[in-house]
């Protein structure tokens, strides 16, 4: 059972004294908590509710809240958002004495108060505030789904919402929505609203409904170079421009793109499994590697040798340089540089 299937089970009846609510899948996260804030039925006009944003809140008001009996009901439940301050993310809203103070309410929570904490981040062990939660609070991850929980959720959503799939388009909708779970709720309710309950969603309705990523566009222009297909890789260029894009800005994608297709066949020499590569990856980079990501690139960087991935990134790397140091006119240097790589296909 996922940590959303946990969450759905929860009332507010049946709330432990702590509900921490985290995680660094930004969809995910989001969708938890207007789950749990649902679950639990928060309203802003129920008396018996405080919801504080630590954002935009001080924390004299929350603490005053916090450490009070409830007033209009035998328990309260008090929401503190944005709690940033216990995550590895720089971003801080509390003093160090405010925490101590949270930290001491923590040691011993009013048994009348229900408190809940939403902090979009990986939490950071270091801190004694974290090491106190992890030992008396429910804990409520929003990590990545694997693709199996990914498929079982949104096919059991889509029935809900009286759609179906046409042989094939299910997959074609997880690999558009690169199986991210934020972009799978939005493309869903793209295909609601254009085909209406009830109706049999197909391979066009998905290519005709779900608009194109620019890092769609991207990974279609990164294969089309890389495969020599220069005609249509300049095409998509020009579309790219009309779209408002600038060079800098798709030089820093691909790079990104090619960096890690390198990476992963790397260390899937050295033996690595799909699932320990995410692991390494994640731990190298310092942030969430999605799955998707990594099955993406062990499946496109099979006919691609390493010497010419890093030929590809070190010219890319040096057109870079070329552009912010003013040699010439940045739309002649990319196209350049693209040539380059696409020569780099016959070559090979």
């Amino acid at each position: 059972m996922t940590n959303l299937d946990a969450l759905t089970r929860l009332k507010k009846e049946t709330l432990s004294s702590v509900t921490v609510l985290f995680g660094e899948d930004v969809g995910l996260f989001a969708h938890m908590k207007e789950t749990l804030l649902k679950q639990i039925g928060y309203h802003p006009s129920d008396l018996t509710y405080s919801y504080f944003d630590l954002s935009a809140t001080r924390y004299s008001d929350v603490a005053m809240d916090l450490e009070s009996l409830p007033f209009f009901s035998e328990e309260k439940v008090v929401i503190l958002d944005n709690v940033l301050d216990i995550t590895t993310t720089r971003k801080s809203y509390l003093t160090e004495q405010e925490l101590k103070q949270l930290e001491v309410y923590l040691e011993h929570p009013l048994e009348t108060t229900r408190l809940i904490i939403c902090a979009a981040g990986k939490l950071d062990g270091k801190r004694r505030l974290v090491k106190l939660l992890k030992r008396d609070a429910l804990l409520l991850e929003a990590s990545p789904l694997s693709e199996d929980e990914l498929q079982k959720y949104f096919i059991n959503l889509a029935r809900t919402s009286g759609l179906s799939f046409e042989a094939g388009s299910f997959d074609a909708l997880m690999r558009k929505s690169q199986y991210d779970f934020g972009q799978l709720l939005k493309n869903m309710s793209f295909l609601t609203n254009y085909k209406g309950s009830g109706s049999a969603i197909s391979l066009k309705d998905i290519d005709e409904a779900i608009p194109k990523s620019l890092q769609d566009n991207i990974f279609d222009l990164t294969k089309l170079i890389l495969s020599g297909k220069v005609t249509e890789g300049l095409g998509l260029v020009a579309d790219l421009r009309l779209q408002g894009e600038d060079e800098v800005k798709l030089i820093a994608i691909i790079l990104g793109q090619l960096r890690l297709l390198l990476q992963v066949k790397l260390l899937s020499r050295r033996g690595f499994s799909e699932p320990q590569l995410v692991t390494e990856l994640s731990d190298y980079l310092g942030r969430s590697v999605h799955p998707y990501q990594v099955k993406v690139a062990l499946r496109d960087g099979q006919q691609l040798p390493v010497e010419r991935l890093k030929t590809a990134i070190k010219t890319l790397i040096k057109t870079d340089f070329e552009i912010k140091s003013g040699l010439h006119e940045k739309a002649y240097l990319f196209e350049i540089a693209l040539l380059k790589l696409a020569n780099q296909s016959h070559k090979s």
